[in-house]
Order: structure tokens, then sequence, then C-alpha cells
């Protein structure tokens, strides 16, 4: 049955519908009212709708109800099949394994494909149509989007998808951006088949894992925290406990000794007690005895937990939003002072100072609007940064280890090493493959990192319940969001 509340299929300015708004609404109320369920009867569906768009056709060829005869009934059809038992204009992005991301800005659709390029779909659509679509995401994943809560994060489409939705009276559109996870088995190895670092940087940071060191991942939206953070987990010995939070479950790498932990928000009802932050969820878990712990994004108070973490003495692993590596633990630091209650700033550095022992900075390159594709855009390491003692622990001493100067260049050797401490660390997991830390870094590996073949991007699985994603997910040509195509009212 049509699953969206009809205000979501009603304009309630005074431009005229076009035939797909006029026909989508009879079809959606008409399929309710004939108690059709797409779900269960899409053949049904199927019928109803190319029945409305034959009775459309024979009211129009009469002059009838002021009615235009379609040009392209089969793309009618289609379209509005797309709508019903699929995701409307959001079919084609999401179906399409190269694409990496959506934007839904009000009555537009934009994406980012395979190559880094910024486009748009030729589609004509309305936000009240995007936002019935977007609510239908929601609800399959058991959550929903109104005016009394007017900002949600889920995952959709069975964890396949991550969705942030802002609505009115918020944002001042519809503003939704989705994220879909490309890489599914990242590893070190991967990484560096796709140049994303290279066989020195990925052994160093195998060993910092297998020898518990804390590691910071740092970087801008998109650059790749997450893939690194995933690869990173893959080297983990099974024999480490391992607790990973996040607010929204974005890391897939398997713990044999572990588990995996997400936030909930408050109840629809505004039931506060329902809530579980992510400063819980650090609380809770260092109360489980880990070797590990795994922390997908650090942006509020469980900032000051970390200390606390930190002073268990469990391994932390964790990502935060900068724009370089003394940026990433400056903006730890200061979140955790702001969290904490009577936290010296001079304890938190301390702790920060001794807990993490790598800082690895990653980078994308920008994207670009562009009609001509081209390679898919790179993510790199831009720097590996060691934390070295501070006598006068008045701020954080970072000693550069691998430095990249731009995308596309290669990492060079500072020719330093991180601390004595780390050092020994390292030595004592590289001494059982025959190797150091100082042969390492000067270049000669100990192959614990085997390079491995990159394997092709996979699509989503089509959605159970739905009808696959039909013979051509796209309704027509997809152009750059540069150019404007406005079809004609009667092919719309």
């Amino acid at each position: 049955m049509s699953r969206e509340p009809a205000t979501a299929r009603r304009r309630t300015t005074s431009r005229p519908l076009s035939p797909y708004e006029v026909l989508r609404n009879e079809v959606t109320d008409g399929i309710k009212t004939a108690r059709l369920d797409p779900e269960v009867d899409p053949e049904g569906v199927d019928h109803f709708v190319r029945g409305a768009i034959e009775s459309w056709q024979t009211v129009a060829r009469q002059g009838l109800d002021g009615k235009e005869l379609l040009a392209r009934p089969d793309e009618m059809a289609e379209r509005i099949l797309r709508y019903v038992l699929e995701y409307g204009p959001l079919t084609g992005p999401l179906s399409d394994p190269g694409v990496e991301e959506i934007f839904i800005e009000g009555d537009d659709i934009f994406y980012i494909d395979g190559g880094g390029y910024m486009r748009g779909v030729s589609e004509v659509t309305t936000a009240e149509e995007n936002l019935a679509v977007v609510r239908r995401l929601l609800q399959d994943a058991g959550r929903e989007v109104t005016e009394r809560e007017p900002m949600v994060q889920a995952r959709v489409l069975g964890g396949t998808v991550r969705m942030g939705v802002v609505i009115p009276p918020i944002a001042d559109k519809l503003s939704v951006t989705i994220r879909k996870y490309t890489m599914r088995n990242e590893t070190l190895s991967l990484l560096v088949g796709r140049d994303s670092m290279d066989q020195r940087v990925a052994e160093l940071l195998w060993a910092a894992v297998r020898a518990g060191l804390g590691i910071l991942v740092c970087g801008r939206p998109g650059a790749g925290k997450t893939t690194m953070l995933n690869a990173l987990l893959r080297a983990v010995p099974p024999t480490m406990v391992v607790r990973c939070v996040e607010e929204i479950r974005e890391l897939s790498a398997p713990v044999m000794a572990g588990s995996y932990y997400q936030t909930r928000p408050a109840g629809a009802d505004g039931d506060v007690a329902a809530e579980v932050s992510l400063r819980d969820l650090v609380k809770t878990c260092l109360g489980m005895r880990p070797d590990l712990l795994v922390v997908g994004e650090v942006r509020g108070a469980e900032a000051f937990e970390l200390v606390r973490a930190g002073n268990a003495g469990c391994g932390v692993i964790a990502t935060v939003h900068a724009n370089n590596t003394y940026d990433a633990l400056s903006a730890l630091r200061d979140t955790a002072i702001m969290a904490g209650e009577n936290v010296a700033p001079a304890q938190v550095q301390s702790t920060f100072q001794r807990m993490f022992h790598l800082v690895v900075f990653v980078d994308r390159e920008e994207l670009a609007f562009d009609d001509q594709g081209g390679a898919p855009i790179r993510r790199q390491v831009m720097e590996v940064a060691a934390l070295m003692p501070n006598a006068a622990g008045e701020d954080f001493l970072l000693q550069p280890l691998f430095v990249r100067d731009r995308i596309g260049e290669p990492l060079r050797w500072s020719e330093a090493y991180p601390s004595d401490a780390a050092m020994a660390r390292l030595d004592a997991t590289l001494k059982r493959h025959d190797s150091s830390t100082a042969d390492l870094l000067r270049g000669n590996p100990a192959n614990v990192v085997a390079l491995a073949d990159v394997p092709p991007e996979t699509g989503l699985a089509p959605r159970p319940g739905r009808r696959a994603f039909r013979r051509n997910p796209y309704p027509a040509p997809v152009v750059p969001v540069s150019l404007s195509t406005e079809p004609g009212p009667s092919s719309r």
C-alpha cells in the first residue's frame, strides 16, 4: 500500500501540477483504495499503473478534463513505477555502484560518481516527491522525520547506506546527504594497491595495530577516514578484545573477540531515558575489558571519556575531523576539556600525549564538474606523524615520519623515528618476522602486508520484497549539474 502521507504528495504552491504529478497522485491514491500492496503484489501494481496511463490517454484523445496526450506513455509508466515500487528519482544513483554520495537540496538531486565528479540527475523532481522517497527509506529502517524531530541520521537499505536528513523549520528546504559504502573489504594491502599509501607505511601501521599503539586518523569529510579505520581493524590479531563504538554503524571489519555498538537517539515521544550517547558507549566499553577501543568519530563529550581510556591502559584507535595532524590532537584535547568538569588542561594534554603514538592524516582530491568522466577520485595518506615526549608539557610535540607534499606525489620518509617507547613495542612485534622498525622505515619491508589485487567495486543488492532495480536505472541521460534540462509539460 502507499506508505507516505497524502501531505507528502501535495504541493502547497499555486504552480499547476505536471501530468506526472497528477498521475502519480492518482495512482498512489488508487493503489491505496484498491488495497494493493507494492511489497506483496508488484505485478498488480504494474498492471494498475499501465491501466491508469491508458485511461489518461483515452481521456486526452477525447479532449476532456483538460488532459494533455502523453508523448511517451511507456516512459511515464516506468517513472511512476519507479516511484511506487522503488525509490523514485533516487533509484538510479542508489543502484549505480560508481556513485559514492548523493545530495538532495529541495527540488534538486546531485551525486558524486566514481570518477569524483559532481553530477545532477536530469529528471525533473520536486521537494515533495524527494521527501516522500526519503521518508520511505527511513520507514524501512524504523525511523521517521517530522517537524518535531526534524533532524535524523540512520542506516538504510539493510545498513549499506548512511543517510542524514534535515527538514524545515531547521533547514530552509529539504536537505539530505546519502553516503553509500562502496568498499566493504578494506585492507591495508588493498589501500597500497589503490595507491593510498606505500608498502612501508602499510607495514608500519600493521605493526602499530599489532603492538597495541594508539592511532588517531584525521582528515576532512570524505577523505577516507572510515576506509582507513576498516583497514586497520582488519590488521587486529584475533586474540584482541575489540570494542567499536560509533554514532551510526559504518565499520564493517569482522572482529573475533568483541562487538560493535552504536548510539540510540531519544524516543520519538521525547523519552530521553531511551537515548544512548557515544559517551555512554565509551564509558560502558571501558568496563568490558577491552584490549582495543575503537571510536568511529570523536566530536563531542566522548572525548573526555578517552582520557579515562588512556588512564585505563587499553589501546585506542579513533578518527577526528581536522586539516592536519596537529589540529587533530588540538581538537581532541579542546573537546575533552570542554566536556569534562574540573579537569586540568595539562592532565588531558599529558594523557593524550601518552595514549596516542601515531597520527595519520588522509586527504582527497577536489570534486569537479565534468561530463567526460575520468579516473576515480584519489584518497591518499598525506602524513604519518609520531608523538614524541615533551618534557615542557606545554604542547603536543609531533615528529613527521612520512610526508606527501601533494596528492599524486610519493610519500617521503623524513629519516626520523617514532619515540623510544613506541619503537620498543614495534620492534617486539616485528622481531617475530625477522624485521625491525628501522629496517621497515629504511625501505626493507617485512612482507607482513602482502600486496593484493584490487577487486572491482560492487553495487547494492536489490531490496528484499521489491522488484530488482529495473532494466535502465536512469529515466533519462545523466548530465552535469552545470547544464539545465527542462522538458515540456507533456513529458514531465
